[in-house]
């Protein structure tokens, strides 16, 4: 059995949640290139031995990074069965990443947690409209 997909008109928006997701992610770089300069951690040294804090910002940059792959796989798919939940639940998933990133950086791990659950519902949501699409495309919903 062939499935058609049409792309809907509000797909648009979720082209535009992978813009807002890039500008995300370069803040995050430029956020390390900038505890490079200020705690003296050269490249190519990833962590530093001597500064928690140039850690965490690093830290911060690669945990979003870890999670990316996902987020970008099922916001494409999910956002052809529903693009305005997945536009929505995007930027949630990007703020809750700037906000986990910036309470990493304060050098007190336990200050990321509202952005990890910001990410965390909104990535839930987004991987639920991808499941939502497959059980369409099986013609189980």
């Amino acid at each position: 059995m062939a499935v058609s997909i049409t792309v809907p008109d509000e797909y648009g928006y979720v082209v535009c949640v992978l813009f807002l997701a890039y500008a995300a992610f370069f803040f995050l770089a430029e956020m390390v290139v900038y505890a490079r300069k200020k705690f003296d951690v050269p490249y190519p040294t990833m962590y530093s031995e001597k500064s928690k804090q140039f850690n965490c910002y690093q830290r911060g940059h690669q945990n979003a990074l870890e999670s990316l792959p996902f987020f970008l796989v099922f916001t494409l798919l999910g956002g052809l069965q529903h693009p305005l939940v997945v536009s929505v639940a995007g930027v949630v998933w990007c703020v809750g990443r700037i906000v986990y990133a910036l309470g990493y950086y304060s050098g007190d791990a336990s200050k990321r947690a509202p952005g990890a659950i910001l990410a965390f519902l909104a990535l839930v949501a987004i991987f639920g409209c991808s499941v939502s699409l497959a059980l369409h495309m099986l013609d189980i919903l």
